[in-house]
């Protein structure tokens, strides 16, 4: 089938009785006026136009008892049934989400200043002095909450300031004080804590009601094009404002910055759905109405170009705070940069993948290259050795040691191919705990 044609679809041959042919009749004529009609109101009009004929014409059919071919039938409302479909998954997945994502409302205790006046030589000049002090909101992000009794995620910069008092706010009005229980070294997640609220039941006795939570999709299985849904405090002001778009970008590797961080984010999903200021923290959801990223950025100079890490890598931080209290991170002790084929030929190197020890991320020498007292420094691992694969995964730059690390734990041994001196030597390493 060439480019220009289109399908044939066979319809039944029509025998249209001598008593309906004068009304039929009577049908195309109004539907040559309404094409009419169409022609000069322009594009809206024809589409009108359009749906009344199939419409009418379908009536009519069914008046002499000879329906559409039902190939024409589901190309005509194909589209508008796809449609009403999608709408009613988004607004289904809001209505379910909702009551879990939260705004996170950030206040400090500042001085009230008051204003006074002098007058030396009859002159009155302007004097300044602190009377007291008052709190105020000083920022504000979003949340989700992610089990019943109170455990919330966000983002870590939305809640860096150890200095502010944080409160919970429900999609319902409900105030709840936060509690910040720990924050993740490498990626951007922070776990905070809100009490369940003590209701009196009929029997009179004092029971906590449990928080309703959010469902955990699965990132790993995300497709470009395919429709989320934003949930978050837009602008630290308008709670649980939702924008819809697609998923514009896998794999994104960007550097973020706000509240006092800056960190390097790896393998994030880029959205066109609108994320703005204040939704920091809350939800990325897929049409089934499960949480598959965390909003993180938005590009300054852009139109809808946002960013969400993948739900997947804060699924072991939530575990580990249900289980330990606290999120603990695998470390190894070195610093490096990820070669390339760009660095291969700059520094007539053997391979053109690997994490280069002692290197800055422009593979040019930096001061320090393995940290002492680590798993790094007691396998021997040192500068300008070359780290070609981490358990068995090839390290590259869509693959860095950063983010193949994230997936193991503290004490997990690990076995390490290097390239030292143009020969390949295996070690096994176990791994330390990174703390602060």
């Amino acid at each position: 089938m060439s480019l220009y044609e289109l399908p044939k679809i066979e319809l039944p041959k029509i025998r249209i009785p001598k008593k309906k042919l004068q009304g039929v009749r009577r049908f195309f004529i109004i539907t040559v006026l309404v094409f009419f009609a169409s022609s000069v109101f322009g594009f809206l009009a024809g589409g009108i136009a359009g749906t009344y004929f199939y419409l009418e014409l379908n009536q009519e059919l069914q008046q002499i008892q000879t329906p559409l071919h039902p190939a024409l039938s589901a190309k005509v409302l194909g589209g508008a049934a796809g449609q009403a479909s999608q709408e009613e998954a988004i607004i289904k997945a809001v209505e379910g989400v909702s009551p879990a994502v939260v705004s996170i409302i950030i206040t400090k205790d500042l001085p009230i200043v008051e204003e006074y006046y002098i007058e030396p030589f009859g002159f009155k000049i302007p004097q300044y002095r602190q009377k007291g002090v008052e709190k105020k909101q000083v920022g504000g992000g979003t949340g989700f909450i992610v089990s019943e009794d109170g455990l919330i995620l966000t983002n870590k910069h939305v809640v860096l300031n150890e200095e502010v008092e944080y409160t919970v706010l429900t999609n319902e009005g409900q105030k709840f004080p936060a509690k910040v229980l720990d924050k993740d070294p490498f990626q951007d997640f922070a776990v905070i804590e809100i009490e369940k609220e003590q209701l009196i039941d009929e029997q009179g006795k004092l029971v906590s009601k449990p928080f309703p939570v959010v469902r955990v999709g699965n990132s790993d299985k995300l497709k470009i094009g395919q429709t989320v849904i934003a949930i978050g405090n837009a602008l630290g002001e308008f709670r649980n404002t939702v924008s819809v778009g697609v998923i514009s970008g896998l794999g994104r590797t960007i550097t973020a910055s706000g509240g006092g961080l800056t960190e390097t984010l790896e393998d994030v999903i880029q959205t066109d759905a609108a994320i703005n200021l204040g939704n920091s923290g809350g939800p990325l959801l897929n049409l089934k109405g499960e949480v598959i990223g965390i909003n993180v950025a938005k590009a300054e100079n852009a139109q809808n170009i946002g960013f969400a890490i993948p739900i997947n890598y804060a699924k072991k931080d939530i575990e580990q705070i249900k289980t330990l209290g606290k999120i603990v991170v695998p470390y190894l002790g070195v610093y490096y940069c990820v070669i390339n084929e760009k660095y291969q030929k700059e520094y007539n190197l053997l391979v053109n993948y690997g994490a280069w020890i002692g290197r800055d991320k422009y593979c040019r020498e930096y001061e320090r290259a393995v940290v002492p007292e680590t798993p790094a420094e007691k396998v021997g691992l040192k500068r300008d050795d070359i780290i070609l694969e981490f358990g068995g995964q090839k390290i590259t730059l869509e693959n860095s040691l950063a983010k193949i690390i994230q997936k193991y734990n503290p004490g997990d041994t690990v076995a390490l191919k290097i390239l030292r001196e143009g020969e390949e030597k295996t070690l096994e390493v176990v791994l330390g705990e990174l703390n602060e």
